[in-house]
């Protein structure tokens, strides 16, 4: 199978995975600058904001179902053209509610490519290579989240906001062609019909709830370090340039291990459970670092443990679902474990932004990570269990 695995085959995969974090952190970072300057109030910035979280959370599983019933390429393909014309939406955007409809655009994009791209993947490489690629292709997601923010702000700091929607428009576009033109057309294959009893038991299998569980723990620490991390640096009086440094530190990290730890369920499958456990205690370890001993070391130290967690589950996570699904599936199987990550990435913040409220920050962090801890065992057990079967 060398002959599609090479980079220029899934070259423009990775590209769609960059472009879609990439839209989703730099934006996101950017607008908190410009909330003056557009006449957004912060319920508005809020509103906006989630706009983007909100369609990905409802259309990714509806899109990865499609792309198993008319085929990955054309909704990659069609995602990724449909994002670049939301972002010229947002670069000519001169109200809120147009650069509401832009994001929310954005967002309904972003749901079509995302899990389709993974489910390219998936099906191009195989199960046995899916850990090494998806370690690949989870590192440039990762270098958008890291850069979204650093090259997004340069943007709007040289040329304003619409520069920052431009260049979005213009990644998809170069995306789209490139996957149009360099992505191997995959089949469709043939469907079989499933009652509804059968789909239950489907999504509460060990072999798909376990990595789904410990994905969705994965980016609720990740979710939690970009917006509380940065948080408790300001109220440590460190400068806000080195409290985003400190997330970059997550994304940098995550990056460079992914494609290191996706090779382990390559060549050592059966350790595939423990490893993603051992990513999640990296996790918890973190939280309660920063909730015990809030301190500039201790910030840049549990960066580093959440760039290391994360960097191990999400490879693994997703390389167990493809070797675990039959390609028929495939789409649906993704869009649904999108949809658990989803769920963690905001369900983490608002957890700890809730408790944090009532309390104070260190007792939310805390709290995150008796959660984390106890969601993390019961998802790496069923890993565990299904991978010995």
């Amino acid at each position: 199978m060398r002959d599609v695995t090479t980079p220029p085959r899934l070259g423009p995969l990775y590209l769609a995975g960059f472009t879609t974090a990439f839209g989703a952190h730099g934006v996101a970072a950017a607008l908190g600058t410009e909330t003056d300057e557009i006449g957004l109030t912060f319920w508005g910035l809020g509103l906006i904001l989630a706009l983007y979280d909100i369609a990905e959370v409802v259309l990714k599983p509806v899109f990865g179902a499609l792309s198993d019933r008319i085929g990955i390429k054309p909704v990659v393909v069609g995602g990724l053209l449909v994002f670049a014309a939301a972002s010229v939406l947002g670069a000519l955007a001169g109200t809120p509610v147009l650069l509401a409809l832009a994001r929310l655009a954005q967002g309904g994009a972003a749901a079509a490519f995302s899990p389709a791209s993974s489910s390219a993947v998936a099906r191009l490489v195989g199960p046995a290579q899916a850990g090494r690629y998806f370690g690949r292709y989870g590192s440039w997601k990762s270098l958008g989240y890291a850069g979204g923010p650093l090259i997004g702000g340069a943007l709007i700091l040289w040329l304003g906001l619409p520069a920052l929607f431009a260049a979005l428009a213009l990644l998809a576009v170069v995306a789209a062609a490139t996957t149009a033109w360099g992505v191997p057309a995959l089949p469709v294959l043939p469907k079989q019909r499933v009652t509804v009893l059968e789909l239950f038991r489907q999504s509460t299998a060990p072999a798909f709830l376990g990595p789904v569980v410990l994905l969705a723990v994965a980016t609720a620490t990740l979710g939690v370090a970009v917006g509380f991390f940065p948080l408790v640096a300001a109220q440590l009086g460190v400068n806000a340039l080195v409290g985003m440094a400190v997330v970059s530190v997550v994304a940098v990290v995550s990056a460079v291990v992914q494609p290191r730890a996706g090779g382990i369920h390559d060549f050592a499958p059966h350790l595939v459970g423990r490893a993603m456990s051992l990513g999640a205690v990296l996790l918890v370890a973190s939280l309660l670092l920063v909730a015990v001993a809030p301190s500039l070391p201790t910030l840049l130290v549990a960066a580093v443990l959440v760039g290391l967690g994360v960097g191990v589950i999400t490879p693994l996570g997703f390389a167990r679902l493809a070797a675990t699904t039959p390609a028929a599936r495939m789409g649906r199987t993704m869009g649904s474990a999108e949809l658990g990550r989803e769920i963690g990435d905001a369900g983490g913040p608002i957890l700890v932004g809730a408790v944090a409220a009532a309390t104070v920050l260190p007792v939310g962090l805390g709290v995150m990570a008796v959660v984390a801890a106890g969601s993390a065992v019961a998802g790496g057990a069923m890993t565990v269990r299904a991978s010995r079967r």
